[in-house]
Parts: structure tokens; sequence; C-alpha cells
């Protein structure tokens, strides 16, 4: 992973019906002093991928999988790296040099044992909606779908079960359970820590009878599942040669302008509605930009600066010293953090009259 994503901008995480998962039991299971709920998945399978970057045309670079069965007990895990057919974009982050990868079997080449891995289980990670999407864009330019119909987000679990974290990103999350990280930003380390940390998360789940905060597995758009790289015959970088590094994986956008009028401030504890002006402050565990493309894509207006018209002010700091804080404060703006945010999200009303 870059850094603890949750979000694309191509997809609104959402629950809809979905044909029957299996399940580890029709009735409720004693197990090692816990009664687990009927219907819990059979099996998960905890992914962690790092890319190229954060946007629709970046790509795996490697990938990691660990395969739990229904308790949370590991199972085996496979590793592999791919050649991205481009530049590896943030070397700085995951290490990853074009050297490395020029040997790397193409994603077409591995996804075969990647989909075996996934086949009939819960798709689980730190930001799932990210490695998720990240997935099934591969195995679509793969002209291939992704044998993935849910996932869990353990940004979500650990937000459904209350636990006292000082931020959502993976290092808090595993230090919590006092699992040791070796290898921040390797895929392998990355799935392997979460792994070691969905299990106790799961056993808690399951002891409180909390319902796991399970959502669809949406295959991207159309426009996003068009071949990109395969087919040359070739692994070498397609690039065009050198580009300024910021460019290679994070370009600027113009965002559009939100077409629904602003229908006032957010009530906590209501839904958001289309049109709201966000403003975000402080460090995200999300990405800024792939947090506010979400919220644009669900219809709100994200704004650069706190004013009388801010609908709601996103912050994990609410005591920080910033200009943003302060104003809401002043103008008595509700303020949320980016864990509620990301719930509302889920299900932003639709603007008055539509």
């Amino acid at each position: 992973m870059l850094e603890d994503q949750t979000a694309l901008p191509d997809e609104t995480a959402r629950e809809v019906q979905l044909p029957a998962q299996p399940t580890a039991a029709e009735a409720p299971e004693a197990h090692d002093g816990i009664t687990w709920p009927a219907g819990y998945p059979a099996g998960y399978a905890v992914v962690d991928v790092e890319t190229t970057g954060l946007g629709r045309d970046d790509r795996i670079i490697s990938a990691a999988v660990y395969r739990l069965d229904a308790r949370g007990e590991v199972e085996d895990h496979w590793y592999t790296l791919v050649n991205p057919q481009r530049d590896p974009g943030p070397v700085h982050i995951h290490g990853l040099t074009p050297d490395v990868l020029a040997d790397a079997p193409l994603f077409p080449e591995v996804a075969d044992e990647l989909a075996a891995r996934l086949e009939g289980r819960v798709l689980v990670a730190h930001n799932a909606l990210f490695d998720w999407s990240m997935i099934a864009r591969e195995f679509a330019r793969a002209r291939r779908t992704a044998p993935v119909r849910q996932r869990l987000c353990t940004i979500a679990l650990s937000k459904a079960l209350s636990l006292p974290l000082a931020n959502h990103k993976l290092e808090t999350l595993v230090a919590y359970y006092g699992v040791v990280q070796e290898h921040a930003h390797h895929a392998l380390d990355d799935a392997r820590v979460l792994a070691e940390a969905f299990r106790p998360s799961l056993r808690l789940a399951a002891g409180s009878g909390v319902r796991l905060p399970l959502l669809a597995c949406t295959p991207p758009a159309t426009g996003d599942s068009a071949p990109s790289g395969y087919g040359s015959g070739g692994r070498s970088y397609t690039s065009g040669g050198s580009r300024p590094y910021a460019n290679s994986w994070r370009p600027s956008r113009k965002r559009p302008a939100c077409p629904y009028p602003n229908p006032g401030r957010y009530v906590p504890g209501e839904r958001l509605v289309q049109g709201m002006r966000v403003a975000i402050s402080g460090d995200t565990s999300v990405d800024r930009e792939l947090l506010e493309d979400r919220a644009i894509e669900a219809g709100l207006h994200i704004a650069t600066s706190v004013s009388r018209l801010t609908s709601v002010l996103v912050t994990n700091d609410p005591e920080a010293v910033t200009s943003k804080v302060a104003k809401a404060a002043s103008f008595g703006t509700p303020v949320i953090d980016e864990a509620a945010f990301s719930q509302l999200l889920q299900d932003v009303a639709p603007a008055p009259g539509r």
C-alpha cells in the first residue's frame, strides 16, 4: 500500500444484495470459548498491494495474500512481484526499482494464482476499497474478472469495535495488538501484520456479536477496463522516457464544479446531503486526493477553506491550531473525524428535489 488509502475516485462503498457467500456455519457455534455468530464468512484473504501510484491508470508492482480460515487462523501465504510495464512511481516508499521489476512476471502471468487465492473468500485489507480497486482493474486489463464478491476493511472493523486507537493507520492498529512490523510498505510484511491484527479483531467481533462491515465488490467502470500495457510482447517500461517524479504517480487535476446547491450545515447523526460544502484539515489516513475524489463523486463540494457556508469540517485532530479548525470553531461549523466521514460517504442523501 502507499499509505492507508480506503477509497478510490470511481467507487463509493455501499452494501448491496449479494449471492450467498460461503459461511462458517448456519447456526451459532462455540469455538475456543467464543460463540461465533451465524453467517460469518468461511474464509478470508488478507491482501496488500504495492502500486505505482493512486490513480485509475496506476499499476500493481507487488501483491501478497494470507489465506485465513473462518476463525482467522493462517492457512498459507503467497507473494509476487509484478512488472507494471512503466516507471514504478514512489520508489522511496516501496523500494521497488525498475531493475528489480524488470524480470518480474506481468500481471496476466500471476492472475491465475491470485484468483485461486481469492476465490470464495472475503477480501480483507487496510483501506480495502483501494486494494480491491487496484486488483479489479488489473484483472479487467487482462480481460478477466476478479473472483471477489465481498470485502472487509480493517479500518471499518476497528471503528465498529470502538478500538481506542489514536488514528487509523496500519502501524497504529498492529501496535495496539502488539504485532511487530519488520518491513513497512513491503506487501508481504504488510499482509502478515494485518493478518495477525485481524485475527484478534475477528475474535473480538465474534465474541461481542458485532456485525462484520462487509461490503460488495463491484467491477470497475467500463472506461477503466480498457487494456493498458499488455499484449505488447515485451516487458519494457512504456512511460515514454523519464518524467518528473511528482507527475509520474500523482498528477494534478482540476476538479469539476459541484452540480448541486448547498443545502446547509451537516446535522450530526444525520446523513450528508449532496451539495454540502466539505473542508478537510490536517493529516488523513486515506490519501487526501482520494478522499476528496470520493466525496466529489458522492455529490459533495470540496472547499479549500472554511467559511460560514461550510457544511462540515473533517479533521482527525480537532484540537490542532490550524486556520480551518479555528474558523470552524468561530462559525460553529460541525466537526467530524475521517472515519465518521468515510462511513457517511457510504450513504449520501440525494440533493433536494432529485
